[in-house]
């Protein structure tokens, strides 16, 4: 005997609907496997990176100061270190071009601290804005071009500073390991602040003259990423070839 089967049109609809929303769910994940899609500008809004998967991202604030920096490139340079991320304020690089010039020859990154090192979180939009515009012209005039990176300046930021950060094109770059050599806590103690670091880390170190004890700790916390195996990488670096952690602000 045979059997027929005869199947509604609306019903076959629906089984053609939901076969060709699994083989899109589908398609959806693999994408999402094989290509790096950027934190920056989410559905939710544009955050700050503190944190990526592979690498070691060492960086340096520089805000203001004229004797800390070069022994900071001193040491990384007989180290051997081919990777380092400086977040420059516009107003030391004004000041500094030599020595803006060096980290770019010696291949380092180079990312924004604003210009006049102000803490965002107290200025107007129209202030922030025009920080950062400023901060522009300066590093444009020094010949440092392509930057992607902008750091708040004091650290402190608000979702109005990634909004407008997000509009000029840059990523917000935070931290997920604070050295706290800012506090001049000793060498012995700024080098204990970084032995947790492990990959995917993004390291806060200061090159300003307010930092002191920086360039003395430098040998100790090089060594001790050498004995670990962890690769230095710049910030960019870190953020394009893995996927990147945000910090959601509030």
């Amino acid at each position: 005997m045979n059997f027929f089967v005869v199947l509604n049109a609306r019903r076959v609809k629906q089984y053609a609907f939901i076969l060709l929303t699994a083989l899109f769910t589908a398609w959806f994940f693999y994408i999402q496997e094989i290509v790096n899609i950027p934190v920056f500008s989410t559905a939710s809004g544009p955050k700050a990176v503190y944190e990526g998967e592979k690498g070691l991202a060492l960086t340096f604030n520089i805000g203001w100061g004229d004797e800390k920096a070069v022994p900071i490139l001193d040491t990384l340079k007989s180290g051997n270190v081919k990777a380092a991320t400086f977040f420059l304020s516009g107003a030391w690089a004004e000041r500094h071009p030599d020595i803006v010039s060096r980290i770019v020859k010696e291949g380092y990154e180079i990312g924004m601290l604003g210009y006049d090192y102000e803490d965002y979180t107290d200025l107007e939009d129209r202030e922030i804005i025009k920080d950062i515009s400023k901060a522009q012209v300066a590093f444009k005039k020094l010949g440092v071009k392509k930057i992607k990176l902008v750091r708040a300046p004091t650290g402190h930021f608000d979702k109005r500073f990634l909004k407008i950060a997000d509009r000029f094109g840059y990523s917000v770059v935070h931290w997920s390991l604070d050295s706290k050599d800012w506090t001049n806590p000793g060498t012995d103690k700024i080098v204990e602040n970084l032995k947790i670091a492990e990959n995917g880390d993004i390291v806060l170190l200061h090159a300003s003259d307010s930092a002191k004890q920086t360039a003395g700790a430098l040998p100790e916390i090089l060594n001790n990423i050498h004995s670990k195996h962890l690769n230095l990488v710049t910030v960019s670096e870190m953020i394009s070839n893995s996927s990147s952690r945000s910090e959601e602000v509030k």
